[in-house]
């Protein structure tokens, strides 16, 4: 899912670009307002988590791998603001060190992943645990958003490509969706394993848990 150069024209870069900058610099006004000092270190780690974490791939089918995007994850210990400023920076660092991603479409590949990816799937997520306010529930919206998170940043890539007329919209759609749906349901399984772990062992750490489940 990481656009390389060239894949998308230059008019559709460049407007990711800027929806990318205008993103980042609304979240990280609005994670200032909430950022508190243990904060600080579940941060740094949830970022060497995830980037290590991208770093492995899973088989899926027909020769295609998948690897953990992360975003719904960070979003569920952190909120969807720091969520998206720690994927952020993960491709940041992704894209100028091994070149995983190209420099050019790098505000493309933050806005399907740290953007879109991690803000629709922590929407579907809030919802979710607010509509089905158990611990059962909870963990359900977890999946869910978790594979929401990935099927949408494929599609917003799709879309991206039949823009700028690299290949027909229908055609990349289809062909990116159908591979990712298997590669959302690793995600679901990875973020929900971690979640109910962390529900066991250090539950105040994850901060979107309900307080009222604690107990």
């Amino acid at each position: 899912m990481h656009l390389p150069d060239g894949l998308l024209s230059t008019p559709v870069w460049l407007a990711c670009d800027v929806l990318a900058a205008g993103a980042l610099y609304a979240a990280t006004r609005n994670s200032q307002r909430h950022f508190e000092e243990k904060t600080v270190p579940l941060t740094g780690i949830m970022c060497a988590f995830v980037f290590a974490a991208q770093m492995i791939n899973f088989p899926v089918a027909g020769g295609t791998s998948g690897h953990l995007l992360g975003g719904v994850l960070a979003a569920v210990f952190l909120g969807p603001w720091l969520g998206c400023l720690v994927i952020s920076l993960v491709l940041i660092v992704q894209c100028f060190l091994f070149q995983d991603g190209g420099v050019a479409v790098l505000g493309a590949n933050i806005l399907n992943m740290a953007v879109i990816g991690t803000g629709l799937g922590y929407l579907v997520f809030a919802l979710g645990k607010n509509v089905w306010p158990t611990r059962q529930g909870y963990l359900a919206s977890v999946a869910l958003g978790s594979w929401l998170s990935v099927m949408a940043s494929a599609a917003a890539c799709a879309f991206e490509i039949g823009i700028s007329g690299t290949y027909p919209t229908g055609l990349t759609l289809k062909a990116m969706l159908s591979v990712h749906a298997l590669i959302g349901i690793g995600e679901a399984v990875i973020t929900g394993f971690i979640v109910t772990t962390m529900l066991v062992l250090r539950s105040d750490l994850v901060t979107t848990y309900p307080a009222e489940l604690k107990s």
